[in-house]
């Protein structure tokens, strides 16, 4: 037994339940009546997406390199690099609601009579929907990494 594969296996599956957590809170925060205070809470959460996902990167790495199956194993595997792939998007739709909660927060700090447009609200929660239903493709791929699928 690996206490380091151990280790990392287990940041790695928290760090990934967080960002779900993280998707699944934005989804119910963009909603209709987004006050100043809902806008810098926003923004303070999609900060910590953004942190999360980074060290999800980061301990994603260490696994590959000091886990137990070896860097070969994840270099070779078409599931992995579907996983990863699934992961890229996710991030990638991720920065229209990270551009949109940060615009918000700021006009919502210099004018408090600020309204999100309904219009930038629905194209938002969209992005946010189509990150979850993307994100959900991480577990189902890791779930056949684990089993061998793919080498």
């Amino acid at each position: 037994m690996d206490t380091t594969d151990l280790l990392l296996a287990i940041a790695h599956h928290l760090l990934v339940f967080s960002l779900a957590g993280i998707i699944g809170a934005e989804f119910v925060l963009v909603r209709g009546d987004l006050g100043a205070a809902a806008l810098k809470r926003l923004a303070g959460i999609d900060r910590h997406y953004g942190i999360i996902a980074a060290l999800i990167v980061i301990i994603g790495i260490c696994r590959v390199f000091f886990g137990l199956k070896g860097w070969e194993f994840y270099v070779y595997n078409w599931v992995f690099w579907a996983k990863m792939v699934a992961f890229v998007v996710v991030g990638l739709l991720s920065i229209v609601p990270t551009v949109r909660f940060l615009s918000w927060s700021r006009q919502a700090g210099g004018n408090p009579s600020f309204s999100v447009p309904a219009a930038e609200l629905a194209s938002v929660k969209n992005y946010v929907r189509a990150e979850g239903f993307i994100f959900l493709l991480i577990p189902v791929f890791a779930a056949a990494m684990a089993r061998g699928y793919g080498y």
